[in-house]
């Protein structure tokens, strides 16, 4: 072997190693948009089985959104972990995300594989959940109050005063009961509706869980909440019951994008692949999180709330996925509802 070869041989060599070593090491600025417990042991678990510091911010889905849209021209975070599809499919349409077709995809539940082609594979389904509510059973009976099974039930006067909801414009949660509002009603008898319930709310929160761990705490009777955060309240001990609405109900896939122009690219796709492994699926459970996970080896929990047992109605991610289609809710709901809000 002459000389040259040689050192040929180990250049090539070692730029094989820096790049192992950029793979392996180094900074991954994460935005986390489901409840802090989760956020923190994905952190954590990572970390542990790799040379990457994550610096993470939890921030609710809209106002996640909204942070990378406005850091559009000089990216602060490199990847978006869980909260609500849709502003992750309006930030895919808006190209504010990067491609990626990861080697899990194909060990993935069909939904989640049709959010990530739905969207040019700019994001992926990573969990599943049903929207409904959960309401405080000691406060329900204390006030003699009737077990509340529909969304024409949350109007009856009793409530007044018992119900919070997330605001559409910061929770995912919240726009997709907007949406699903609008779905199974059509718009304008959404919004009269979302314009009685009102009456009964006695705050719009930030987050999306938050209506029903006030609930849980006894702030108020009723959350309306993705069912698998209410679910989480019971398993803490609290009295809560969960309900899904008898005229059916909307759901999210919790999705996960790169950001486009991402500091840290190859770190974002060691987190893009390793988040949809089984085991790191099946840990979800461990932070009392309940969702339906997205790859089909992955344990779903006793506990979460089945499809097949809620009336699910055929939600359109597309349609409210859609940048203009959501301004132009968000907007009708400020005029409307945000306009009178207690």
């Amino acid at each position: 072997m002459t000389k040259k070869t040689l050192a040929m041989l180990t250049l090539a060599a070692g730029t094989a190693l820096g790049t192992n070593a950029a793979l392996a090491a180094g900074e991954l600025n994460l935005i986390c948009s489901a409840d802090v417990v989760i956020c923190e042991q994905m952190k954590g678990d990572f970390e542990k089985s790799h040379d990457i510091q994550v610096n993470m911010v939890r921030l609710s889905s809209g106002e996640t959104y909204a942070k990378i849209r406005a850091e559009s021209r000089n990216p602060k975070t490199d990847i978006w972990w869980a909260g609500t599809g849709d502003p992750h499919l309006q930030a895919a349409s808006e190209g504010l995300t990067a491609e990626y077709r990861s080697e899990k995809l194909g060990e993935l539940h069909d939904w989640a594989q049709r959010q990530a082609e739905s969207s040019g594979f700019r994001t992926v389904g990573v969990y599943a959940g049903a929207l409904g509510w959960g309401y405080n059973t000691d406060i329900a009976a204390k006030k003699n109050l009737s077990e509340p099974k529909c969304w024409a039930d949350l109007l009856k006067p009793e409530l007044k005063g018992e119900i919070q909801i997330a605001n559409p414009n910061s929770s995912g949660t919240a726009y997709t009961a907007l949406a699903t509002l609008v779905q199974i009603m059509g718009e304008d008898e959404a919004f009269d509706y979302l314009k009685k319930l009102n009456d009964n709310v006695s705050q719009y929160t930030k987050s999306g869980s938050a209506p029903v761990k006030a609930a849980a705490r006894g702030e108020t009777g009723l959350g309306i909440v993705f069912m698998h955060d209410a679910v989480s309240q019971v398993a803490e001990g609290f009295p809560v019951k969960v309900e899904a609405p008898c005229e059916g109900t909307g759901y999210e896939i919790g999705s996960m994008s790169i950001i486009k122009g991402a500091r840290n690219m190859d770190n974002a796709k060691v987190w893009y692949d390793w988040a949809l492994q089984p085991d790191v699926q099946s840990r979800m459970k461990d932070a009392k999180s309940f969702q339906l996970p997205s790859n089909k080896s992955a344990e779903i929990p006793k506990e979460a709330p089945r499809f097949e047992n809620i009336k699910l109605i055929d939600y359109d991610f597309t349609t409210y996925g859609n940048p203009d289609t959501r301004k132009a809710l968000l907007e009708r709901w400020d005029r409307e509802v945000g306009a009178i809000a207690n």
